[in-house]
């Protein structure tokens, strides 16, 4: 169900013919940083930096440059001094895929470009309705589907971005408590806007437009089989019950001190009802949207990377 072949509009790379892409550009980020990059159970290697993402980091450099060049002149045709866009990126794919990770190096990446210091990241996990609000509707277990979402919210703090605005406030997600704290984070004009979410390349009936995916100049989908997800969430789901489940506050506290047999059936019945009821009715028909879809093996690595043809 989740392998896929890439239709004509995108290019396939193995992982050695994207890597050779990267030309000279430098590697910018060390072993201990990338150990603050990594997620719970994803190993990130200085080869998998060198060969995938510092030629993703030199593409986007060079889209980033052209769009610039592009605001520049459509200003100047209309005579108009506009604000300046972000250049907005979109980062999408299942639960436990890796995409807050393939997010936050990214981020360390691309701002290590003189050209756009200034790159900020958010997830549309914010933008989710309160628990309480999705148990009012009878929507909990839905969490992470299209109706669980404040879909108008999150429009409207992308087009407030588009739009050049100061300063632009997004709400934050804690995945301890499992629901939206009173804190916000403001991001105020940066270069780059990264955005990591389930939904980001979701669409809709079509008198709810525009989409979220619509604001977007480049957008990634992280891709692996099915299976593996499956395993990568187990996995997680284990080394939480040992850490932030054990936190008083925490939303999945009775599960701290399950034996590991009776918590990974608990994982494997919460990923199969519905994270991967999620996953095909929602996400992965999304993929083939995506302008670049990295490919991961089962230990993680990036295989092959699909990018859309211009």
């Amino acid at each position: 169900m989740s392998e896929w072949n890439p239709s004509s509009e995108h290019l396939n790379f193995s992982r050695s013919e994207w890597a050779a892409l990267r030309d000279a550009t430098p590697l910018t980020v060390g072993e201990d940083e990338l150990s603050e990059l990594a997620g719970r159970v994803e190993p990130i290697t200085l080869a998998g930096v060198r060969d995938i993402y510092l030629p993703l980091s030199r593409l986007l450099n060079l889209r980033v440059e052209a769009q610039s060049k592009l605001q520049t002149t459509t200003s100047d045709f209309f005579s108009r001094d506009n604000a300046a866009r972000p250049f907005l990126i979109g980062v999408a794919g299942s639960v436990s895929a890796g995409k807050s990770t393939t997010a936050r190096i990214l981020q360390a990446m691309l701002a290590a470009w003189p050209q756009h210091p200034r790159v900020d990241l958010i997830t549309t996990d914010g933008f989710l309705q309160p628990n309480s609000e999705l148990e009012e509707k009878g929507l909990l277990g839905r969490k992470g589907f299209p109706e669980s979402y404040r879909q108008g919210a999150l429009l409207d703090f992308l087009r407030q971005i588009a739009d050049g605005a100061p300063q632009v406030s997004a709400p934050i997600y804690s995945h301890v408590t499992y629901d939206i704290t009173d804190e916000v984070q403001i991001v105020e004009q940066p270069d780059i806007l990264i955005v990591e979410g389930l939904n980001v390349l979701q669409t809709g009936a079509p008198s709810n437009t525009p989409f979220v995916s619509d604001y977007f100049d480049f957008t990634i989908y992280v891709d692996a089989n099915t299976e593996d997800l499956e395993s990568w969430y187990v996995e997680r789901f284990q080394q939480l019950r040992s850490t932030a489940f054990r936190e008083q506050s925490a939303y999945f506290s009775q599960f701290a001190h399950l034996p590991i047999d009776a918590a990974e059936a608990v994982a494997r019945t919460i990923w199969r009802s519905i994270n991967l009821v999620n996953l095909k009715e929602n996400i992965l028909p999304t993929r083939a949207r995506a302008d670049l879809v990295l490919k991961k093996d089962a230990n993680h690595e990036i295989e092959s990377v699909q990018l859309r043809r211009i």
